[in-house]
């Protein structure tokens, strides 16, 4: 079975993966969540919350195993496990993306989010963005539509109520990614043919600039892991499966290499 790192997303924390991991963890997968700096429990002032603090973050995490980890990134998480992953790729067995942003080296939140294909994205025009460092706060009411569409009420009430700020300042950096550091992880996309936070042509475009080994595509709302549990963790144990089968074929063909 595979160790699952769950990072994530905006205005969230690691309980938005509670019931997945319950889920993940009965099919016998190891599965660990955090909050990231400034996010969920962790009361990290906003002045300290940067695009790299998330980075180091999810390294500090992937250095607890010997074993390298399946990164599962949320929606502003994919932004958070690509950087991650450019900066401790030996920790990383393979990425996954869950509705979320795929960036190539160079490109920010910000900027994916000026693209076309993001026309009709429902979370910039309902923030509140306040204070200084500034915070964007997501209203309980847009939460619902936007984030939570298709779950249950109850679900998207539990949801809501724990609801955090977001720290701005991380949005607009840009991701750096050097050269080959990412070759050999492959790259695996959950789509939500019903986002209206990411839209289905954006999340199409980024999958499309960044080949992935394999895509499920869902027909829910921004946050499957609570709309469509079982359908999410099926489609995680299916990445991992194939994650799995290529580490073992590539290692059979070294092995073979090292004894010609």
């Amino acid at each position: 079975m595979a160790r699952f790192v769950l990072v994530h997303g905006g205005f969230s924390g690691a309980w938005i993966w509670l019931p997945l991991m319950d889920r993940l963890k009965a099919d016998g997968h190891v599965v660990e969540a955090f909050d990231l700096p400034g996010m969920g429990n962790d009361h990290t002032s906003a002045s300290e919350v940067s695009l790299d603090s998330y980075a180091a973050r999810v390294c500090e995490v992937l250095a607890a195993s010997s074993e390298p980890s399946i990164v599962v990134g949320h929606s502003m998480g994919g932004i958070v496990a690509t950087q991650a992953a450019a900066r401790c790729s030996e920790r990383v067995a393979a990425l996954v993306y869950v509705a979320a942003f795929l960036p190539m080296d160079g490109q920010s939140l910000v900027d994916l989010t000026k693209l076309p294909e993001c026309d009709g994205e429902q979370v910039l025009g309902n923030v509140v963005v306040e204070g200084e460092p500034a915070v964007a706060v997501m209203p309980a009411a847009a939460s619902r539509h936007v984030l939570y569409g298709a779950c249950v009420e109850d679900v998207a009430a539990w949801a809501i109520a724990r609801q955090c700020p977001q720290p701005v300042s991380p949005l607009p950096v840009a991701v750096s990614i050097p050269p080959g550091a990412l070759n050999g992880i492959n790259r695996y996309y959950v789509l939500c043919t019903r986002d209206r936070a990411i839209p289905p042509p954006l999340q199409r475009r980024m999958v499309a600039e960044n080949p992935c080994a394999d895509v499920i595509e869902l027909e829910t709302d921004h946050t499957p892991q609570l709309s469509m549990t079982n359908e999410l963790a099926k489609a995680l144990h299916q990445f991992a499966t194939h994650s799995s089968a290529v580490a073992g074929r590539l290692a059979d063909r070294k092995d073979r290499a090292q004894r010609c």
